[in-house]
């Protein structure tokens, strides 16, 4: 079976590099993408799973949103701000996870496989 890909569009460098070799390890094939343009990009060429700040330059990830569930491909959106509207707001859009900064890299790899699971992506 081919390994799953994951579109990470994540602004902060270090966060970035960090969830990317996280993800690697865990056997994921992962596209790396700085801004909302270069997601919406990816998501035209496919994903299995898309993890992507809510801020991202150039489109927010609410403004993603809407292409990902588009193209039935499952989102999680991070964010710094832990309101309840951001969230709410997250998942009337379709994201499928929503996960607030600051975070543990094992979490954001246990809810990758989770939604990934209940899509019925299988690794």
């Amino acid at each position: 079976m081919s390994k799953q890909t994951i579109l990470l569009a994540e602004p902060n460098e270090l966060l970035r590099k960090v969830l990317t070799d996280r993800l690697k390890i865990e056997g994921f094939r992962v596209v790396v993408l700085t801004n909302g343009l270069e997601l919406l990009d990816a998501i035209e060429k496919g994903g299995d799973l898309i993890i992507a700040e809510e801020l991202l330059p150039f489109r927010n990830g609410y403004e993603i949103l809407e292409t990902a569930v588009s193209r039935d491909i499952p989102m999680i959106v991070i964010s710094e701000a832990d309101l309840e509207e951001k969230i709410l707001e997250a998942f009337r859009l379709g994201a499928s996870d929503f996960i607030d900064k600051p975070f543990s890299p094992n979490e954001v790899v246990a809810r990758a496989k989770n939604v990934l699971n209940k899509m019925g992506v299988k690794k």
